[in-house]
């Protein structure tokens, strides 16, 4: 090689490495920009609350069966309570399918400009020709249908949360009686 062409060649090698740096400081220059901004996050004490859920069955307006589930929850984070059973469907001879059924409570707090925002989806399934939440007992066998009968409840709810005080998230009639179901929620802010 050349004495110009070495010249050339270490020149460009100096510019590609001046300009690799440039890019390596430009990206470590973001890259501490937005940890300052994660830390900044971090170093906010978590919040943390109590969920007091109440699942109440009412009949001509006197409540006539209550289930409860609790869950502890951060600001800003999810969190699920999942009760039941799978149960085994073969809707073709030698396939078999599993159906979930039983409670199913996922709920979210969003901490926003000094409000707590719930979000919250219950989802409740039984057999038909059982009352809510309850299940099979040896006196009362599961019936060998391959086709149960499921009954479902559904509430999908958002809100603003107010710390300490019952609130009904969702209400629904019974469309095969004269039944209705309602779910509460209490937020209560854990010290």
């Amino acid at each position: 090689m050349t004495m110009t062409k070495r010249a050339v060649a270490a020149g460009v090698l100096t510019m590609a490495l001046v300009f690799a740096g440039g890019i390596g400081k430009g990206l470590a220059q973001e890259s501490s920009g937005s940890t300052k901004s994660t830390e900044k996050e971090r170093s906010k004490p978590l919040e943390a609350y109590r969920l007091d859920f109440s699942i109440n069955e009412l009949e001509d307006g006197k409540k006539i069966n209550t289930r409860q589930y609790s869950m502890n929850l951060n600001a800003n984070d999810s969190n699920e309570i999942k009760i039941g059973s799978r149960v085994p469907v073969e809707p073709k001879q030698g396939e078999f399918q599993y159906l979930d059924v039983g409670t199913n409570i996922w709920a979210k707090l969003d901490s926003r400009n000094d409000q707590l925002g719930l979000t919250v989806r219950i989802e409740l399934s039984n057999f038909a020709s059982w009352g809510l939440g309850t299940f099979p007992t040896p006196e009362q066998p599961q019936a060998h249908d391959t086709r149960p009968v499921i009954r479902q409840l559904k509430i999908s709810a958002s809100t603003l949360a107010l710390l300490g005080k019952s609130m009904v998230l969702g209400s629904v009639d019974d469309p095969n009686s004269k039944r209705q179901f309602q779910v509460e929620v209490t937020v209560t802010k854990l010290r």
